[in-house]
């Protein structure tokens, strides 16, 4: 079985926490742009430094719209992972923006990607195999056409968001139960039929072990909050224990 790359969860552009992240041999960042502080200057200035560590860099984009895809990858991310997609028709729509034509509808921008030079006629191409699109299956109707939205050929893979599914599949909070991690398993199936990879955030022991069974091609180790609170509560607990004993 091949080992998965590991990612770090960022939500802000820390570069301490970048430099920490790439010094202990992680693989690669997602940017969380949708939920997270970053503007677009920062993200212009963060993409550069974090590949410049080694790391890939992923995209969770502010919207599954034109914009918010193409920006980043403009900045020189090495893919996105798109949120809300609702159903095949609308990954169909929002994945071709990453994508350039024929094969989709990405706008063609000078700067960055280009190295500042003119284009040729084979960075297309190029671009398109190297840019990995990965639409997030988090709504009901985007797992119900799982299969389907695999087959696209402006996707390279999937990313799921557990939290959000079990919303939207009427379970309530997600709260890794049987059906929660069946329905992880479905998509983990179905993309290695497909033979695409699939992303998962794997926060807890049992989501690892989860994403390690099924194959998971990039696993999200932590995110930057939980392993800042969790460093600041183990020092104290030593400290508590400390004082008690």
């Amino acid at each position: 079985m091949t080992a998965p790359k590991l990612g770090a969860w960022l939500s802000d552009d820390n570069t301490a926490v970048a430099e920490i992240v790439a010094g202990l041999g992680y693989d690669f960042v997602i940017l969380d742009i949708e939920h997270g502080p970053f503007d677009l200057v920062t993200i212009e200035k963060f993409i550069p430094l974090l590949k410049g560590l080694g790391l890939t860099v992923l995209a969770k984009t502010l919207a599954p719209e034109r914009a918010p895809i193409s920006q980043p990858l403009d900045f020189g991310a090495d893919g996105v992972i798109i949120p809300h997609i609702e159903n095949l028709e609308h990954a169909r729509r929002t994945t071709a923006f990453a994508k350039f034509p024929p094969l989709g509808d990405r706008s063609a921008a000078g700067g960055r990607t280009i190295s500042y030079g003119g284009f040729t006629e084979q960075y297309y191409p190029d671009a398109d195999a190297s840019t990995l699109c990965f639409p997030m299956i988090e709504d009901a109707g985007a797992f119900d056409d799982v299969e389907a939205i695999l087959a696209l050929d402006t996707v390279d893979g999937v990313f799921i968001g557990p939290t959000d599914l079990s919303l939207r599949r009427g379970r309530g909070h997600y709260t890794r139960s049987e059906e929660d991690f069946a329905d992880i398993a479905h998509v983990a199936e179905v993309a290695a039929a497909a033979g695409k990879p699939w992303v998962l955030p794997a926060w807890s022991p049992e989501e690892k072990q989860l994403a390690i069974k099924h194959g998971a091609s990039y696993v999200a180790l932590t995110m930057v909050h939980g392993a800042i609170s969790e460093g600041f509560a183990n020092a104290k607990r030593t400290m508590d224990d400390l004082l008690a004993g």
